[in-house]
């Protein structure tokens, strides 16, 4: 599903065995014990459901679901004994599904579907605790004739009111979806530097230099808090680059605070005629739907917009009172 996002998990599951859809029906049958006669043509109907938003097809059930995930963990052989969670299955697809097979899923698999948040998402679980939703596309600021369009996940919260904490899988996985998005800018993006911002920041920066920019240089800009006030410590790394350097730079989450603002002025002042590329693991949306569908539905759209990036790259967007980074980082 990474390498074809237009293919829907339910369909992606049965490539990833190498099966048909008449083969995946026998496989079901098996599972029964041969109790049901189920046959290609029910399979291609709920592949059909899954794909798009009208009305052909139809929904498989929630009992359904159960027999295809022992299905299709059988693996390419059909020996395998992979454990596969049904609710995988239908991960692009779950809001469509009767709220009686919404419940049971969320029932089975630990989800909270009494949240608001999960209940609107189509969600699955890409890592033990996280609950993804589905993916979407925005529009963001970005180069003169370049792509606006990325695509980006939501991470819908189980408990309204908490931080989220992330797991060290969902946070790769962010940034994977970064990376992807810096690989389609429309033209060749190369970095004389990556900069984080505090800790999370910088294992941000890290990974995309050593992944994505030939192990460019590493900047490093701690922030200090007092009350409303933002600083950058002593302790901040400003690597010697060229004149006119390009800069990713690297923060875990905007909310409302202008601090993109802050380090924009700063990196310009010591680096004159810096362009500025700014990649973020997750966006606050002003209301509770995080599928938004335009930028300025982020509570940073216009702090980032002032901070006059050259491109916008996002992973994800969160609701209040935001996430945690793995290990606390900070």
């Amino acid at each position: 599903m990474n390498r074809h996002p237009k293919t829907s998990s339910l369909q992606a599951h049965r490539y990833a065995c190498g099966i048909s859809q008449d083969q995946a029906a026998a496989r079901y049958n098996e599972i029964t014990d041969h109790q049901t006669s189920l046959g290609g043509t029910t399979i291609n109907a709920w592949e059909t459901w899954a794909r798009g938003r009208g009305s052909s097809g139809s929904p498989p059930t929630f009992s359904s679901l159960l027999i295809l995930a022992a299905a299709y963990g059988r693996g390419p052989l059909g020996v395998a004994d992979e454990g596969i969670s049904p609710i995988d299955l239908v991960a692009e697809a779950y809001e469509r599904l009767a709220p009686e097979d919404q419940i049971s899923l969320g029932k089975f698999t630990g989800v909270a579907t009494s949240s608001p948040v999960a209940s609107r998402s189509a969600a699955r679980l890409v890592a033990e605790g996280n609950l993804i939703g589905t993916d979407f596309e925005l529009a963001v600021p970005t180069v003169e004739y370049g792509n606006p369009a990325i695509r980006l996940f939501s991470l819908p919260n189980p408990q309204p009111g908490q931080l989220l904490n992330l797991t060290w899988a969902t946070f790769g996985f962010g940034l994977e979806r970064l990376i992807h998005q810096i690989k389609n800018l429309g033209r060749r993006l190369d970095a004389d530097a990556c900069f984080g911002i505090n800790e999370a920041g910088l294992v941000m920066a890290t990974f995309l230099a050593s992944a994505q920019f030939s192990r460019c240089p590493i900047g490093y800009l701690k922030c200090n808090k007092s009350r409303d006030d933002i600083t950058l410590d002593p302790a901040s790394i400003y690597p010697r680059l060229p004149n006119a350097p390009t800069i990713v730079l690297c923060d875990f989450e905007v909310k409302h605070a202008n601090v993109v603002g802050l380090i924009g002025r700063e990196i310009r002042s010591r680096y004159p005629g810096a362009e500025i590329y700014f990649a973020v693991f997750g966006a606050m949306t002003k209301a509770c739907d995080l599928e938004v569908a335009s930028f300025d539905h982020l509570t940073g759209a216009a702090i980032m917009r002032a901070a006059d990036f050259a491109a916008v790259f996002i992973a994800a967007t969160m609701s209040p009172p935001g996430i945690e980074p793995p290990l606390e980082l900070r």
